[in-house]
């Protein structure tokens, strides 16, 4: 739960809630801020700590990744990973949803995380919104307690022939524009035209491109 933030706006919509966290010092913020919310300081590799069916939802913010690090001798990831995911489902009401919005570091990671909510009985899946934007790009793990729900739509996940995508891919390939040898990336005519067609999209107005776009230039003397 951090500092709290989330909270508040879970407490704006007239719901009540319950905050973890392993770092004291945000605890200690939230606390100064005097959030509505009780707070809990906990691991939630070591699992969730209350009784079977209490809460209505879960949602958690940039969180769930750390539990692929091993940060001590002990800690097996599939394990943390299980061990949370199974005793969230126990926690939570059947119908009830959990969104975990999360910065995979890879397809790896992606399929550790996925497999082990499914193992622990949860049905969903994966959302991307802007799926083509490497800034705004964000991943949502989105289960259901029970009957599988309908996934809703990521943002910007429509495609310029109208289609939609719905899966999250990775690549160890970087994109040409970012692989010029020794060229500033800046410079590059395909990073310029990259950064013309975001602007496009964002409906800003923006010159035609040409044979002369990013064109290397002799310097004036």
């Amino acid at each position: 739960c951090g500092s709290g933030l989330s909270g508040d706006y879970i407490s704006s919509e007239g719901h009540y809630w319950i905050g973890m966290d392993i770092s004291p010092a945000m605890l200690d913020v939230a606390v100064e801020r005097e959030v509505e919310g009780d707070l809990l300081l906990a691991d939630v590799g070591h699992g969730i700590p209350f009784r079977p069916g209490m809460f209505d939802g879960c949602i958690s913010i940039s969180a769930v990744q750390w539990l692929c690090n091993a940060d001590k001798k002990s800690h097996s990831p599939p394990k943390r990973l299980y061990r949370f995911f199974s005793t969230l489902y126990t926690a939570l009401a059947q119908g009830s949803r959990a969104v975990l919005q999360l910065y995979p570091e890879n397809s790896e990671q992606l399929e550790l995380i996925t497999s082990q909510a499914m193992r622990a009985g949860f049905t969903g899946g994966m959302v991307v919104d802007y799926p083509n934007s490497a800034k705004a790009k964000k991943f949502f793990l989105c289960l259901f307690v029970g009957a599988s729900g309908t996934l809703p739509k990521g943002l910007g996940t429509e495609c310029a022939d109208g289609e939609e995508t719905h899966h999250a891919k990775f690549t160890n390939e970087r994109t040409r524009f970012r692989n010029a040898k020794g060229k500033s990336v800046k410079k590059s005519r395909d990073w310029i035209l990259e950064k013309k067609e975001r602007r496009r999209r964002q409906g800003k107005e923006v010159r035609a491109d040409t044979k002369y776009t990013g064109r290397k230039r002799r310097p004036r003397f």
